[in-house]
This record gives structure tokens, C-alpha cells and sequence, in this order.
């Protein structure tokens, strides 16, 4: 139904709410306006003309929870309508209307995704730990509810031992290995498949909850959409990296593919920082600062930081899969150069910066020192800035970090990558990565 009054008029659909008034609209215009109703269920309506402020239900069949709409005018016009205000638009023209999330709905959704976050980033922590013990291979099939089940008596476990008897990584690297041993590799790819199904449970469900009671904005179901699919993804992409190793290798090392161990971590990675980017922004309570021109360039100067970091954890990936660590044990030079002479030994010359262990080495020490000195600049320019109490703790911790992981590289090379500290170091990472995001959301314009 459309009804038109004067110079406007107003428009119900099932999903939407249209209103148009004219500038010339008058004050008998507007509380006609206020006056108007179609049966069905409730939705407020707020009208501000002038100094007079006029308040009716409007009711329409098509919506199911209330929507506030505000019509201002400015005191100098008098009657005449001005601007058009809806809470759920920026300004200006009549647009599709949705509902207000309550602040208590959109913390708890904040939670939600944070600890979502929390779960991706320990199963970052078990994957590198599994990675590094040489546990992934153990498991040499994949079934979503059968593989729940771990083994549960001797026979059984002969049969899972018997399986692994068959793939390259035992016929050339494990043929010593007793079936305790066995056991312990298995447990350790068995927690890790079982900690990803646990995130999916972690996030699905409440997500299908959330989106049904209405606690997921119209601008937010696309992300959380998104952040579903990247999850089921991890998980047959997971599997996709496992299969490269259960191949015959051509050099007789049995590894997974180091792409598709940085494709693995990668996807991870971006799970983890739209999470935490879309929770921060949910929970934290945003702070007031001056919007200067210096302000906007350290905004970008730091998502560009946070952007550096990515692509140095990234380029950890093929140090991971080559265990290019092992070569070259020193620092700062390699060996006694400062340039290895076989940096580009590989024919096509592309192939040393994914394939050759000297150049993946070389190109992750790169990265780590070009960040730490990007992040250590950031913070002596900021400090010169007026930030805000939370922004000024998030560059702190940044820059603490970046020391802190610097330092855990180096040692993890000259120490020959033991577990431990590897572990940490790939742990660290993800660490240095969270407070680059934080820091990120907090110099985010805020919206006007």
C-alpha cells in the first residue's frame, strides 16, 4: 500500500519501511504521519520538527520486531522537514530498516567470537606442536564422526599401527617404531583433528542461535557467513595437506607440501584475525580521539604493520614444511657470508623463494627483521601522538612483542629448532599478530 500525503508519502512492504517527505512537508504533515497504521505488529516511529517532537505507533504486517526511525528538522526552518535520520543507515535517504541489537545481545556476540578466536589460535599451538613431533601422518584416513573414536583395545590399535606400516614417512623414517611409540603420534593428530571439530561445534551452534533470535545484524551475517565457510574449509583443507604426505616422496623424505601447509596456516591465520578484528570491535567500548591528519596516517601505517606481520608468519609456513630451519645455523650471516651462494640454485628461478631451503630461510630472516623494525618505528612515531589509553597499551604490547619474537627466532636457529621453543616462537606469531589487529581496531575511525 502507498499513501501519499501532501508533498510525501509512505510506503509498507512486507520487509521494509519506504518514507518520503519533501522539504515543504508542515507540521500537520508530519503528525499525519504519525498517525498512520496497517495491521500487523508494532513498529516505533520518532518525529522531530523544529522543537516539537511527536511520538505514534505505526503498525505493519510485515516486520516482526520494532524499528525506530527518526525524522529531524532544524529549528530555523520551522515546519519544514530537513533531514532524514534512520538508527540503521548513515543518513539521508529512506532505506530497508533493521532491527537494533540490544548492547547486551552484541557483548555477549563480542564473547562468542572471541572465544572462537581463542580456539583457532590453540588450534595453531597443537598443529605446530603436531607438526613438529611428526605426528601428522599418523592418522592415515578421514572420516568426521567414525574418526571421533580413538582406538579402544589392543587389537585395534594393531590395526591403526598396521595401516601406518604402509606409508612412506614409516618406511623411511619410523621403521624402529614400537606401538607405544606409535600411540603417542596418534594421540597427538587424533587431539588436533578433535580440538577443529570442537571450534566448528564452539561456533556453528551458537551462531545458528544468535542469527535466530536476532542478535546478528544485517551487515554482520556476510562475515559470519564467511567465517562458517573459511572453517569447514580448514578443516578438508587440513585433510588436502595431511594426503601430500602420505604420497611416495622423489627425495625420500616423506613432508607434506609446503604450499599447502602455508595455504593450512594461512586460511587459519585469516580465521583467527576476522574474528578477533569483528569480536574487539564488539566488546570494547570505542574511545573519542581528534581524527588528524597525523592520526589518519598512523592508521594506515598500522594496518600496513599488521599486514607485514601476516606475510612474515606466512613465510614461516615454508621454513615449517622445508625444515628449512636446519640450515645454516647462525646469525646474523649465513655460515660466514652475509648472502649464501646458493641462494638461487633452483631452475626456474621462481621456485628458490618456495623450494630451496637457503632462500625460504633467507626471506623469513628478511621479513622478521623488516617487521620488527617497521613496528619498533611505528612506536617511536605514535609516542609523539596523542592516543588513547587503550590505543597507547595496544603499541606497547606491539612493540614489547616484536622484541620478544625477534629474539625467539634467532634463539630457535641457533639452538638446532627444539620443539619447545619452536613451538613457542610459531606461537609468538600469532601473538605479535593479535596485538597488530588491536592496535588496528583501536585507531579505526570511529563512525559518525
Amino acid at each position: 500500500m502507498l499513501s501519499r500525503l501532501a508533498t510525501g508519502g509512505v510506503e509498507f512492504g512486507r520487509s521494509c519501511l519506504r518514507l518520503c517527505v519533501s522539504p515543504g512537508a508542515s507540521t500537520r504533515h508530519l503528525k499525519q504521519i504519525s498517525k498512520l497504521s496497517c495491521g500487523g505488529r508494532g513498529v516505533g516511529v520518532t518525529l522531530h520538527a523544529g522543537a516539537a517532537l511527536f511520538s505514534a505507533p505505526v503498525r505493519c504486517g510485515g516486520w516482526n520486531t520494532p524499528t525506530l526511525l527518526k525524522l529531524a528538522a532544524p529549528k530555523q526552518s520551522g515546519c519544514r522537514l530537513a533531514q532524514l535520520r534512520q538508527t540503521t543507515t548513515a543518513a539521508g535517504v529512506a532505506a530497508p530498516v533493521t532491527q537494533q541489537v540490544p548492547a547486551h545481545a552484541q557483548k555477549i556476540v563480542g564473547s562468542w567470537l572471541l572465544v572462537s578466536a581463542g580456539m583457532v589460535f590453540g588450534a595453531v599451538a597443537i598443529g605446530g606442536l603436531t607438526r613438529l613431533t611428526e605426528s601428522g601422518l599418523s592418522m592415515v584416513d578421514w572420516h568426521l564422526i567414525k574418526g571421533m573414536k580413538p582406538p579402544g583395545n589392543h587389537q585395534e590399535w594393531e590395526d591403526y599401527f598396521k595401516m601406518y606400516k604402509e606409508t612412506p614417512q614409516w618406511k623411511y623414517q619410523n621403521r624402529e617404531m614400537t606401538i607405544q611409540e606409535f600411540k603417542f603420534i596418534f594421540f597427538m593428530e587424533w587431539f588436533h583433528r578433535m580440538w577443529g571439530r570442537t571450534i566448528g561445534l564452539v561456533f556453528l551452534l551458537p551462531a545458528a542461535y544468535f542469527w535466530r533470535k536476532g542478535w546478528i545484524t544485517k551487515a554482520m551475517k556476510p562475515r559470519v557467513a564467511a567465517f562458517g565457510s573459511l572453517l569447514v574449509f580448514q578443516g578438508l583443507l587440513g585433510w588436502f595437506m595431511v594426503k601430500s604426505g602420505l604420497e611416495e616422496p622423489g627425495d625420500d623424505i616423506p613432508r607434506v607440501s609446503q604450499y599447502r601447509l602455508a595455504a593450512h596456516l594461512g586460511s587459519a591465520f585469516l580465521l583467527y584475525v576476522g574474528l578477533l578484528w569483528t569480536g574487539l570491535l564488539h566488546v570494547l567500548p570505542r574511545q573519542k580521539f581528534e581524527m588528524t591528519s597525523q592520526m589518519r596516517q598512523l592508521g594506515k601505517y598500522a594496518h600496513g604493520t599488521m599486514a607485514l606481520v601476516f606475510f612474515t608468519a606466512l613465510s614461516g609456513a615454508f621454513v615449517a614444511g622445508l625444515d628449512a630451519g636446519l640450515v645454516y645455523n647462525s646469525f646474523p650471516k649465513f655460515g660466514d657470508r652475509w648472502i649464501p651462494e646458493d641462494l638461487f640454485n633452483f631452475d626456474p628461478k621462481w621456485k628458490n623463494m618456495f623450494e630451496n631451503h637457503t632462500t625460504v630461510q633467507f626471506n623469513h630472516r628478511i621479513l622478521g627483521t623488516t617487521t620488527a623494525v617497521a613496528i619498533l618505528s611505528l612506536w617511536v612515531w605514535a609516542r609523539r601522538l596523542r592516543l588513547t589509553p587503550r590505543a597507547s597499551l595496544a603499541l606497547n604490547c606491539l612493540a614489547g612483542m616484536s622484541v620478544v619474537q625477534i629474539s625467539l627466532g634467532i634463539s630457535t636457529l641457533l639452538l638446532y629448532v627444539p620443539t619447545w621453543l619452536a613451538s613457542t616462537h610459531q606461537s609468538g606469531s600469532l601473538t605479535l599478530l593479535s596485538f597488530a589487529v588491536w592496535l588496528a581496531t583501536e585507531l579505526k575511525k570511529l563512525p559518525k
